[in-house]
């Protein structure tokens, strides 16, 4: 192996990685970041290199890194066979139309909350809820005399709880992998912050809905009767389509394995493709493609039309691509011990699983305002902060929780990051300053500081027994001979 890399240089590596990203993203426009963390990643080999560590060392530190998150990268492809289904089967319209029945002007912000929260939780996209959901919230809201940073505020909560706790979202999938956890166990965990997180929002929406509800007599709810009729047009709805989500649910509850669980998702929406009239010959293209109902002219209808057609597994693959070029950065970093000495620098801070607790979810923070996306707030720290969760004793999952209580859930936060940016044009509302929908966000912003509070009381940090943290220490020792074997190859 190589000489330790001095700081100087670990921290050379980060701002190169930083000024690339946002050329790419902001300067240039992309908002991908494909490209630059492939770039980041050459340079970060080249610093190693540099060093004296040899390039089969190096590939096997990225190929290692890429083989940590297959798990979550195989349940991406067999989420976009699940949507592909449950789309073009009515599954996810109906779950919509019986949402948005149950909407009364009184408590609008807690229905629009709990009604983004379901739809979130059936597509597991906060994008798309937001812009199609959110949009023609936001309508309704300001014909019942809502302020409309309100109404966001209680948009953005519902999407991202549902982002988050959704075994169909990339993030919820991508965090348990990158800190070596159950995707099932990793759900059930995060009830313990973000339950309680959605609890206040909800009271609070209800307080400022009854203060602030206009007499909705003689209001304008036509939007409504057009999202309903848009639907129905489309699609046949009924209670019965709600089958293969509650199959899902109950699979998380029994603790099944995620892959045969989804895969069992995606097959029950088979027969519900056959009751929407789709001919049989073209189910394999729609599980592969997607399907696509065509947009009127109207804006909000149009913006509905996009959340109820899917693009089926093909359109997973381009966040797989963006896992695949950040574990080449990531790989480099970690093998190489950068990302152990910039960790080490910040664990000095850290007193106890609470001080823990905090630099973790500081750091995705810090990580969304610089590198501007919420795939890396969540990758980079949760390589950064695996193994000190480990020698703590901590479990997986405490890890996963974290990253997902800060790195997913703030990154609407930040006007420049692809989700804020996102977020803001979606419900034509700015993150902060006057009409800024922050300050309303309020699961968003009380998730993190109640995973602070459990991590300092220690309330459900579960611990890993004896035999589980040998196993991690075998696991690291088998890692690092495999690494020298390769090297003297």
């Amino acid at each position: 192996m190589g000489k330790k890399i001095p700081m100087w240089q670990c921290l050379l590596v980060i701002v190169v990685m930083l000024l690339l990203l946002i050329w790419e993203i902001i300067v240039a426009g992309d908002e991908e970041g494909h490209i630059a963390l492939i770039l980041a990643g050459a340079f970060a080999a080249v610093i190693a290199v540099l060093n004296g560590w040899k390039w089969n060392y190096l590939e096997q530190g990225i190929l290692a890194a890429i083989n940590r998150s297959m798990q979550a990268m195989l349940i991406l492809a067999v989420v976009g066979l699940m949507l592909g289904s449950w789309v073009a089967g009515g599954v996810v319209p109906s779950m919509m139309y019986f949402g948005i029945k149950i909407i009364a002007p009184s408590i609008f912000l807690f229905t629009a909350c709990l009604l983004c929260s379901i739809v979130s939780l059936a597509t597991g996209s906060s994008w798309s809820t937001a812009g199609s959901m959110g949009v023609a919230l936001i309508g309704v809201g300001t014909a019942l005399g809502f302020n409309p940073a309100m109404t966001a505020g209680a948009v953005v909560s519902g999407a991202y709880f549902g982002d988050k706790m959704s075994p169909l979202s990339d993030t919820t999938n991508l965090a348990p992998a990158v800190a070596g956890s159950n995707l099932f166990d990793h759900i059930k965990h995060m009830i313990y912050t973000t339950g309680p997180s959605l609890v206040v929002a909800l009271i609070a929406y209800l307080v400022m809905g009854f203060s602030h509800a206009k007499d909705a007599a003689g209001a304008d709810l036509a939007v409504v009767d057009d999202i309903l009729g848009f639907i129905t047009d489309n699609f046949q709805v009924g209670v019965i389509y709600l089958l293969p989500p509650v199959f899902v649910i109950a699979a998380v509850a029994l603790k099944l394995p995620a892959l045969p669980s989804l895969i069992g998702g995606v097959l029950l929406g088979l027969p519900f493709m056959a009751m929407q009239g789709i001919d049989p010959t073209t189910w394999m293209g729609i599980l592969n493609y997607g399907s696509e109902v065509a947009a009127p002219d109207d804006p909000v209808l149009g913006e509905l039309a996009g959340l109820l057609s899917s693009s089926g597994m093909q359109g997973m693959f381009w966040t797989i691509s963006l896992i695949m070029c950040a574990m080449v950065f990531g790989g480099i970093v970690d093998c190489t011990g950068m990302m152990a000495t910039l960790a080490g620098a910040l664990l000095k801070l850290a007193k106890g699983t609470g001080g823990l607790v905090t630099i973790t979810i500081f750091s995705c923070i810090f990580v969304n305002i610089i590198c501007c996306d919420q795939y890396l707030a969540i990758i980079l720290p949760g390589r950064m902060y695996k193994e000190a969760f480990e020698d703590r004793r901590l479990k997986g999952k405490n890890l996963s929780r974290c990253l997902e209580d800060s790195g997913t859930i703030t990154s609407n936060f930040v006007p420049w990051n692809t989700c804020g940016a996102t977020m803001s044009s979606f419900l034509g509302q700015p993150q902060w300053g006057a009409g800024g929908y922050a300050p309303y966000a309020i699961l968003n912003w009380l998730n993190p500081l109640v995973s602070i509070l459990w991590g300092f009381t220690g309330f459900t940090m579960e611990k890993m027994t004896e035999e589980e943290y040998q196993r991690i220490l075998e696991t690291r020792e088998e890692e690092k001979q495999a690494a020298l074997k390769m090297m003297e190859a």
